[in-house]
């Protein structure tokens, strides 16, 4: 039997992503689209709204970026606002609900169930795990209908600075004004790496990050791309090292980069062969 939510986009599971720069690029997209194709029962698209389609796996369905009509885009922000180009009226020819993605991702089991959670005309976020007291949801991944978003376009068109001073990131923006109210899919099915995989200090130094059995997509947000968990270093600045090793260079100001003595040894993970496993072609 097909859910209402199918049945309103022709029962075909609607996939989208978005790509402008160079900061992702090729190699991330056809990671995302091999991972979708693996994690979903068809029939399904994949569509990636881009300025750059060299080098993307033909399979994938390429749009133009969305128009956005604004001239000024809010600076010293955290919230990555040109996402705000999929709230507009038209998602080239796609109509009815879409599940969006971002590129940094990492699809570890089925995707179908977030084609079966609520209605068809409702804006569903995972959940936001950094933020345990306040009611957040996180625009990793989250699904809506094409046209649904269109009055949070149109309020950040008006104001993009006051817009992202008043909530800093587009996730608490879509969440507090998603027209009808946000609704969130189940917590555990989409998880955050440091905060739901890696081990607390000093486990961190001992066992490799666990995959959750009930697990679907993990998020790696900030700069954590998934292979630095590949490799076994903490950040963009960070450096793979064996733990005693790493625990050494504690009294090297030049490795600590000046931070706290604790910050610096909680900031640790072993090389996590299961997130290469899944983040491939």
């Amino acid at each position: 039997m097909v859910s209402a939510v199918l049945a309103a986009s022709g029962g075909v599971k609607q996939v989208i992503c978005i790509s402008w720069g160079t900061k992702y690029g090729a190699p991330f997209i056809n990671r995302l689209y091999a991972m979708v194709k693996r994690n979903i029962t068809p029939p399904f698209t994949f569509t990636c709204f881009t300025d750059n389609r060299s080098d993307l796996n033909p399979e994938i369905l390429c749009e133009d970026l969305p128009p956005l009509d604004v001239e000024n885009m809010p600076v010293r922000t955290k919230g990555i606002w040109p996402k705000g180009r999929l709230w507009g009226p038209k998602l080239g020819n796609l109509s009815g609900p879409v599940l969006f993605l971002d590129l940094d991702l990492v699809i570890v089991g089925s995707l179908d169930s977030f084609f079966e959670v609520g209605g068809p005309d409702d804006v569903i976020l995972s959940r936001n795990q950094t933020t345990p007291f306040e009611r957040l949801g996180q625009t990793s991944l989250f699904r809506f209908p094409v046209g649904k978003l269109v009055p949070l376009q149109e309020k950040f068109r008006a104001d993009p600075q006051g817009v992202a001073d008043k909530y800093q990131f587009e996730q608490r923006f879509v969440t507090r004004n998603a027209p009808g109210g946000a609704k969130f899919f189940p917590r555990r099915w989409v998880l955050h790496f440091r905060q739901d995989c890696r081990w607390p200090f000093p486990l961190n130094y001992f066992l490799t990050p666990r995959l959750p059995a009930d697990a679907r997509v993990i998020l790696f947000p900030r700069d954590f791309h998934p292979q630095f968990a590949v490799e076994g270093r903490f950040g963009l600045k960070g450096r793979a090292a064996p733990p005693l090793d790493h625990i050494r260079h504690m009294f090297d100001p030049e490795r600590r980069r000046n931070r706290p003595l604790f910050r610096y040894l909680r900031h640790y993970i072993r090389p996590t062969p299961w997130v290469a496993d899944h983040w491939r072609e």
